[in-house]
């Protein structure tokens, strides 16, 4: 293990920079490091083979840096590759290192803070159409009956930086009244998009003051926390410098702008390029049913 070991944060481009930026408030201690796959960005409409090929090099180089612990900050990845890399690649090649997710931390504790048992999710078409969300509800919240609905504007309009105006309210009353509409018991909306922590102060603006408005930050950081005190053998090996390094796959200068507005300060990149990984003879989907690890929780 290398003298310096981070805690490794992954994503498919800038979403996973919210989930990170709760991590580090949360957590300042630790060393990071954020890698944005952004030449290859969105991976939500690409096949299983491809979206576990991309993911697989991004851990691997994350690995190659010294991170004994990865967290895939990306709803996409963590439904499409998080499983066949926890149960197929680590065993085999890095038995003592841990790659964890998101989907199933959201799940677990969205169940505790449902009152009508009644959830609304807003996601991106990849994630309502890969019913990720759907097949965790099934093994860790059966009881809770969750209505989703896709917003496929929300994420350009935050890329664009228009967090504030007539056109974002219109989307909003829009979605909220195209989700409310399916079920008129939902109390909890979850925000199951990494960008759309950004967009939650609105959002809570605009809907019933009664419905309840959770984002996967304020979820998945917590849920980080507590997994690093169930094992402390894990938290021994990362290193607590409080350093942070953001790399990226494309143009620095385009990560570094729109990471000042996920992250609300001055960000610097570093360019790296991923390498292709052989990450299985036979790789196969591992259906999230099958999934028996606690993912980032």
């Amino acid at each position: 293990m290398s003298h310096h070991s981070p805690i490794g944060i992954f994503d498919s481009g800038f979403g996973g920079l919210t989930i990170f930026r709760k991590i580090r408030e949360l957590m300042p201690q630790y060393d990071y490091i954020y890698l944005g796959d952004n030449a290859r960005t969105p991976y939500g409409n690409r096949s299983f083979e491809t979206v576990l090929k991309f993911t697989a090099e991004g851990v691997q180089y994350l690995f190659s840096q010294g991170c004994p612990l990865i967290i895939i900050a990306c709803n996409t990845a963590s439904a499409k590759a998080l499983r066949s890399i926890q149960q197929q690649y680590l065993p085999k090649t890095y038995p003592e290192r841990r790659v964890l997710g998101m989907i199933r931390p959201t799940v677990e504790s969205i169940q505790n803070k449902t009152r009508s048992n009644t959830v609304a999710l807003w996601g991106t078409a990849g994630t309502v159409n890969s019913q990720s969300f759907v097949l965790e509800m099934v093994n860790h919240a059966p009881k809770v009956e969750l209505i989703q609905q896709a917003c496929p504007l929300l994420v350009p309009l935050v890329e664009a930086g228009e967090l504030e105006g007539e056109g974002l309210e219109y989307f909003i009353k829009k979605y909220w009244k195209q989700t409310e509409i399916q079920n008129p018991k939902i109390d909890t909306l979850l925000l199951a998009c990494t960008h759309y922590p950004l967009l939650k102060n609105k959002i809570e603006k605009i809907l019933p003051k009664n419905i309840q408005i959770l984002s996967q930050d304020e979820l998945v950081a917590p849920s980080l926390a507590e997994y690093l005190q169930r094992h402390p053998e894990m938290e021994l090996l990362i290193t607590t410098g409080g350093n942070c390094r953001y790399l990226t796959t494309d143009q620095c200068d385009h990560f570094d702008h729109l990471a000042r507005i996920f992250m609300g300060q001055e960000i610097t990149s570093e360019k790296i390029e991923l390498k292709e990984v052989k990450l299985l003879d036979n790789p196969r989907h591992v259906s999230l049913n099958a999934e028996k690890e606690s993912a980032a929780g």
